[in-house]
């Protein structure tokens, strides 16, 4: 019997359970792996929620990134071998298979593997942050002397987004709501901290940049804030979008998009990222040699141990980290 976390109803962190369960054999195309650690993402408790692009059908399973040791191997799976390390990719549909279990059975064509002598914890944190972010650059073209609005700044993603435009020498303008997480911005990478909730985010990327606006914007709140967003932006200026922290209807931002020629680049990971292969190796050449060169490095919140996941959630939904929440098993 192995324990493993899952949620058998749809609401907030209080939904998770953690059962013994028999994990059984690795089926055609899957991998049987021990968890070492789990990264958590905002997207999977949005969808724990129902507010997910995809309605959970419960029993659902909990952990779609992550770093495990794989112990045996299904029907068909080559490349691999028992006592490798390899890390999880969340390329299947959200709670058909869960990391955050002591032992689970995972599809192979998820798995990549491990960076030689990357802490398990870091590893939990990187590729989906990275691989999201490296957006500004696959998208956009990102490249030095940029201005880029980064919004939800202190989340996963966005420190990672601060990383990755720094490395390309771009200009990182970081946006939270509130001033408090300013220094820790800073820290990881920031030009410029903006606190929403306490000055004019406009007035002030207009000031940054001398009246000409950000070229680039990354941002996963949308709504009301993507007419914020299109009134600071440059000419011919990109937003990148990949999700809907707001959950509010994003009115198209009509007049500045036309007399700026804006683009607005919508994108999620698994599809667009993970799901094209050139693409893909494009982002992992680039974090990769980032990891080796020390200016990729991804920031840890905190850490929380597998009986701990409703507590690891309920932080993660509080907004007051700045990095990744990660699971340890």
């Amino acid at each position: 019997m192995t324990k493993a976390a899952l949620f058998r109803s749809i609401g907030d962190p209080d939904v998770i359970e953690i059962e013994d369960i028999s994990v059984g054999r690795p089926g055609a195309g899957e991998m049987l792996v021990r968890t070492e650690a789990v990264g958590l993402n905002r997207g999977e408790s949005i969808f724990r929620q129902g507010k997910y692009a995809i309605n959970p059908v419960p029993p659902c399973w909990i952990g779609g990134e992550g770093v495990a040791i794989v112990e045996a191997l299904g029907e068909g799976v080559s490349g691999f071998s028992a006592g490798d390390r390899v890390c999880v990719l969340p390329t299947f549909r959200p709670g058909q298979y869960g990391l955050a279990a002591e032992r689970a059975i995972m599809p192979a064509a998820s798995m990549i593997r491990s960076l030689d002598g990357m802490d398990p914890v870091a590893a939990a944190a990187l590729w989906v942050s990275y691989t999201t972010a490296y957006a500004m650059v696959e998208f956009a073209g990102l490249g030095a002397g940029d201005f880029v609005i980064i919004s939800a700044a202190s989340s996963s993603v966005g420190t990672a987004a601060i990383q990755i435009a720094r490395a390309v020498g771009a200009i990182p303008i970081a946006t939270t709501r509130r001033s408090d997480k300013a220094a820790s911005l800073m820290e990881v990478g920031a030009e410029h901290v903006i606190a929403t909730q306490e000055a004019d985010l406009v007035a002030e990327v207009m000031r940054i940049t001398g009246g000409r606006g950000a070229r680039v914007a990354f941002d996963a709140i949308v709504g009301p804030f993507m007419g914020t967003l299109a009134d600071a932006m440059a000419d011919e200026g990109v937003i990148v979008v990949y999700g809907d922290l707001s959950g509010e209807p994003t009115p198209y931002p009509a007049w500045p998009a036309c007399g700026k020629g804006l683009r607005i680049h919508g994108f999620v990971a698994p599809r667009h990222i993970w799901g094209k292969a050139e693409r893909f190796e494009r982002a992992r050449k680039f974090i990769e040699a980032g990891v080796a060169e020390g200016t990729l490095r991804p920031i840890i919140a905190r850490t929380f141990p597998l009986d701990q996941i409703v507590e690891a959630h309920r932080y993660l939904e509080s907004n007051v980290q700045v990095g990744k929440v990660v699971l340890t098993i």
